[in-house]
């Protein structure tokens, strides 16, 4: 596979790899074995940065739209994300709330169509109602 394609199967920013990582193709044994046992660089990279967009979202509890509102385009660093989480301004704030709100509404949907294939369930079974004599 592609090295952008291993990377983020890794979690990882692709600029932020080793040469020899972005040089060549990571099979499939690989990339398992890198997932397993991960080196150094990649250990540090997911504990120190700097995160992909997606593990940035993530990390900070806000969706990848949100980012985008709020104007964060770069990769961020643990401890970049630590500073916002410890004071979070305004946008961050308001987007936790609106991931939050998101999330409420697909636990309602759910519980409702989980709801309607209960009640779909016990109101079948063969009746028919038929003339019968």
């Amino acid at each position: 596979m592609k090295p952008e394609t291993a990377a983020k199967k890794l979690g990882v920013l692709l600029d932020a790899t080793p040469d020899d990582f972005r040089a060549s193709p990571v099979t499939r044994d690989e990339l398992a074995a890198l997932q397993a046992d991960p080196p150094e660089w990649l250990a540090t990279l997911r504990r120190e940065g700097p995160h992909p967009r997606g593990v940035v979202a993530a990390k900070l509890g806000v969706s990848n739209s949100g980012l985008a509102r709020a104007g964060i385009t770069d990769p961020l660093t643990t401890a970049e994300i630590k500073a916002l989480l410890e004071a979070p301004p305004a946008w961050l704030v308001e987007e936790r709330s609106r991931q939050a709100g998101v999330r409420a509404e697909k636990r309602r949907i759910a519980e409702r169509d989980a709801e309607r294939a209960a009640r779909g369930d016990e109101g079948r079974g063969g009746g028919g109602g038929g003339a019968g004599v």
